[in-house]
């Protein structure tokens, strides 16, 4: 009597005001009425606001008829979308049960596919779930036989064709055949486990990439007609005046004050603290643009400035006087560099630790003492420390990892991430000498040095190599045409 007394039926604005209360808080769970879509009589449908550790909020729901039986089941996202989309690509071999069982957290806007069976689960088809590859399989499976029988009476050629399909399916979902399955989700909160974290799963690859216009729509962004038409390929002409021009102020009215001023209201002072120790802008950008929280027009301001032993380096930044919303970016400046680069440090010191430092998109990074390998993009580009950008890593490690220390995780395995988040903190500590590698393919990121000449510091190493032809692929150097340049340059 006492467990029926805690769930009591409440209503839905009680429910909303426990998904929107303090994370921190002990969220008990909730029951609501609810209309059964099968036998249209009355459910319930159980909330539950749970925090998966060392991932992200998310709401459980799950429903129940106690007249027809109908049963279904839900997660959602109670937390942000991610600044950026990411793709999942997991390659299971015939046998391999084991990655059969790897849980999946898909969320409603993420699209699966199986390129060997030129299969694909759109978002709306399955929505947000907590599963494992094999049960997303069965799940698309018993979909597609739900309506056979349907089928058979109205279009027999097409159930045909749906049954000699769904072998190959079963095949996969039982581990007799090889098979990729990707999960691209464009909102960034989907998920695939990796068992042999922290260090890389040499079956899992995962890609983090911006959202398209399209993709930004479908997620409830605002996005301006413009872009949608760029996007498409086409050209518009019309409204355009002198006011939405990029505008160049001189110096003196604007100058380094004004330029350190729009970057250090950004969200992130790292960004001002680093770039101008070394120069000052000459010149302050500004041009119009569109909030995207708010979608009032505000300014972004734009300056070059270049890093000695590195190069010029462009740094945007956007304030919004309406709703407060700040934002900084930093991109290279130039042509792209015909090789790529590693840089080597060796972490002796505090002075170290204390070093400036810009990982770009495409920079990978390794620590060889812990056998720590950070693929492109996992981090995005920062601007930071030594110190920050470990910091950032053991941050990253805890999102991006959701089930570290679940339940269904077992000792041996929790020891292990505990005794390697026991080591990544001791890199901080300095008790003994340990190396940073940073390895970008177009030579974008940068250590500072400690020396005023950078020959003179033994601990800082640079190594340019040859890419790949498929890191140019990847980077979409192999299509890039300069023909047309080249002959108005002549």
């Amino acid at each position: 009597m006492a467990a029926k007394d805690a769930e009591k039926v409440l209503d839905v604005q009680s429910v909303v005001e426990a998904v929107v209360a303090d994370e921190d808080a002990d969220v008990p769970r909730y029951e609501v009425e609810s209309l059964c879509m099968r036998c249209h009589e009355n459910g319930t449908t159980r909330f539950l606001l749970t925090l998966i550790p060392n991932f992200r909020k998310i709401l459980l729901s799950a429903f129940e008829c106690p007249h027809c039986g109908e049963r279904n089941n839900e997660v959602q996202f109670a937390g942000e979308i991610q600044p950026r989309g990411c793709c999942y690509s997991l390659e299971v071999h015939a046998g391999d049960q084991k990655t059969l069982n790897r849980q999946v957290v898909k969320s409603e806007s993420a699209i699966i596919k199986i390129p060997e069976l030129d299969f694909e689960i759109p978002a709306e088809a399955q929505r947000g779930t907590l599963s494992t590859v094999e049960g997303i399989l069965v799940r698309a499976i018993d979909g597609l036989e739900s309506l056979q029988e349907e089928r058979r009476k109205v279009d027999p050629q097409t159930a045909e064709a749906i049954d000699k399909f769904l072998l190959k399916l079963k095949a996969c979902a039982i581990g007799d055949s090889s098979f990729s399955f990707i999960l691209d989700d464009p909102a960034g909160n989907s998920f695939i486990e990796n068992p042999f974290a922290p260090s890389k799963d040499p079956s899992l690859s995962i890609k983090f990439y911006e959202r398209s216009p399209e993709q930004q729509a479908s997620l409830g962004y605002y996005v301006e007609s413009s872009q949608s038409e760029e996007a498409e390929g086409g050209v518009s002409t019309s409204g355009v005046d002198a006011s939405n021009q990029v505008r160049g102020e001189a110096h003196g009215s604007v100058g380094a004050a004004a330029g350190h001023r729009a970057i250090a209201q950004s969200n992130s002072a790292e960004i001002a603290e680093a770039l101008f120790r070394y120069t000052a802008p000459e010149e302050v950008m500004t041009f119009p643009s569109t909030c995207g929280a708010c979608a009032v027009g505000c300014e972004t301001r734009m300056f070059v400035t270049k890093i000695p032993y590195f190069q010029e380096v462009i740094v945007m930044a956007t304030t919004c006087d309406a709703c407060g919303y700040r934002s900084s970016e930093l991109k290279p400046g130039g042509r792209i560099p015909e090789k790529g680069k590693i840089i080597s440090l060796c972490v002796k010191n505090v002075k170290d630790l204390s070093r400036d430092l810009i990982k770009s998109d495409t920079a990978s990074v390794k620590v060889p003492d812990l056998d720590l390998e950070l693929t492109s993009g996992t981090l995005g580009g920062i601007v930071t420390t030594v110190e920050g950008l470990i910091t950032k890593i053991s941050e990253s490690l805890e999102r991006v990892h959701g089930f570290t220390f679940g339940d269904s995780l077992d000792e041996n395995k929790r020891n292990k991430w505990q005794d390697f988040k026991t080591r990544l903190t001791k890199l901080l500590s300095l008790e003994q000498p340990w190396t940073l590698i940073l390895d970008d393919a177009l030579a974008n990121s940068f250590i500072a040095p400690v020396t005023d000449d950078i020959k003179d510091d033994h601990q800082l190493t640079y190594e340019e190599y040859e890419r790949s032809w498929e890191q140019n692929e990847e980077l979409g150097l192999n299509d890039m045409d300069t023909s047309s340049a080249d002959a108005a340059y002549t």
